[in-house]
């Protein structure tokens, strides 16, 4: 049996013959839980037989999914990890141990449930989700950490019941389908709200607040604000880390902690991994902060995290972020404007359903742009995309491919030069892909 061969086949069956969201937008959202759990029954319900730890939130949630799996990792835990969307390979979103289910898992997963899927005819994102549950329930994990698609109330994921919950935050995007305001969106993120499970709250929003408490209540538990557990200082900055003094503020205790996770906004989702460590702790996990420290110092190794400030080149420079709403680029581009070259170069392109208009009015005027698409019909044309940078003053040409920005920029740029590839997961994981098989010594192009 030739695996990659069959293994491509059966991403193609799963891309082409079910609604995915990357590829349809909101086309491919179902708008109950329905299938989901037709689609768990019908293969034993897996996601009852493991515990969980379920994240939602705007932004960070993949990065706190992320460092916890590797805290967890680094105790002794077996450690299930589902995120979405992959950058590179399918099996990105299904790891265990930080190690990704096999090629071979993935083609009998679909071969011997094929009649169930066209039978209930669920979303690409409903089998995923039922896969990974199936893949760790098989493994025998002894916790899973969980991230949601998109909102929380009717993402595919909330039919788990798990040991503990945690927004990160709350911030503008997708509103067509959350809400067009941050306490309609909240409302849907805090559908994940568990009754007597304890929840963390990542960052405190004036708008937002009132929602989580009244939901807490109703749910009866509690919640954990990570802002009131745990302060944290940045001291240093090396190539590889960043160094932090971190305060508990009700011990009034200071600890010493280096993060491989380069990017500055990692200061909000490290607080509130802290937080939801130690209710791990309370709630009887074999935790030790200082395991835990460790564990942040290598969460990419321990993990395999990809796109989130990756120094993709050392000479001259390349980084590349997953940024892809308002709130989100904000940050990246406050450390980005921090980057000292003698030019600046930036790769850009986004989906259609983002505030574009908001995100561009970010971005700085005196750089070089390359507009660019990724391979989906929910991209925002190159073309577009440069009569609306135009606006903001924003200046480039325009490229039919992300490898051909990515190559454009490189042929350009100078020693002393640096380039951000950024505004979506899609340009990000194409740029990837590009550089693994032009460098030949980035990340691998295919998970083995």
């Amino acid at each position: 049996m030739d695996v990659q061969t069959d293994y491509q086949k059966t991403l193609d069956y799963l891309y082409d013959k079910l609604p995915m969201f990357s590829r349809l937008g909101s086309a491919a959202i179902k708008k109950d839980l329905t299938n989901t759990i037709k689609l768990c029954e019908a293969i034993g319900n897996p996601q009852d037989k493991f515990k969980s730890i379920h994240i939602a939130g705007t932004n960070g949630k993949g990065s706190s999914s992320h460092m916890l799996s590797a805290i967890m990792q680094q105790s002794g835990y077996k450690t299930g990890l589902y995120t979405s969307p992959h950058l590179v390979d399918f099996r990105e979103r299904i790891r265990i141990d930080g190690e990704p289910v096999t090629k071979e898992w993935v083609i009998d997963f679909v071969t011997k449930h094929k009649d169930t899927i066209e039978i209930i005819e669920p979303s690409f994102f409903e089998v995923t989700v039922a896969m990974a549950f199936a893949a760790f329930a098989e493994a025998g994990v002894d916790i899973a950490i969980i991230e949601t698609g998109l909102g929380g109330r009717l993402d595919s994921t909330n039919v788990i019941t798990p040991v503990l919950s945690i927004i990160t935050n709350i911030s503008y995007d997708h509103v067509d389908l959350l809400g067009h305001t941050l306490p309609e969106i909240a409302t849907e993120k805090a559908g994940i709200i568990k009754q007597n499970i304890p929840v963390v709250i990542g960052e405190q929003n004036q708008e937002t607040s009132r929602v989580f408490f009244e939901h807490a209540v109703h749910k009866q538990t509690t919640l954990y604000y990570a802002d009131a557990m745990w302060d944290l200082v940045r001291t240093s900055q090396s190539a590889t880390h960043q160094h932090y003094k971190a305060i508990h503020r009700a011990k009034r205790e200071m600890f010493d902690l280096s993060s491989d996770m380069q990017g500055a906004y990692q200061y909000h989702n490290i607080k509130t991994v802290l937080a939801a460590t130690e209710l791990l702790i309370a709630l009887g996990y074999n935790i030790q902060l200082e395991t835990a420290f460790q564990a942040l110092s290598k969460v990419k190794k321990l993990t395999g995290l990809k796109g989130r400030w990756d120094v993709l080149q050392a000479h001259p420079l390349i980084i590349a972020d997953v940024a892809h709403n308002p709130a989100g680029l904000k940050e990246v581009i406050q450390q980005w404007q921090r980057v000292e070259a003698a030019r600046k170069h930036i790769v850009l392109g986004f989906v259609k359903d983002k505030d574009v208009s908001t995100a561009l009015s970010l971005f700085p005027k005196d750089h070089t742009y390359y507009f660019c698409n990724a391979q989906m019909p929910r991209a925002l044309q190159a073309a577009e995309l440069q009569k609306m940078a135009a606006d903001y003053g924003l200046e480039g040409n325009v490229y039919e491919s992300v490898a051909d920005a990515v190559s454009s920029a490189r042929d350009a740029m100078q020693q002393n030069d640096v380039l951000l590839i950024t505004g979506s997961f899609f340009i990000t994981g194409e740029a990837i892909t590009y550089l693994n098989v032009n460098n030949g010594m980035l990340f691998p192009t295919a998970l083995e």
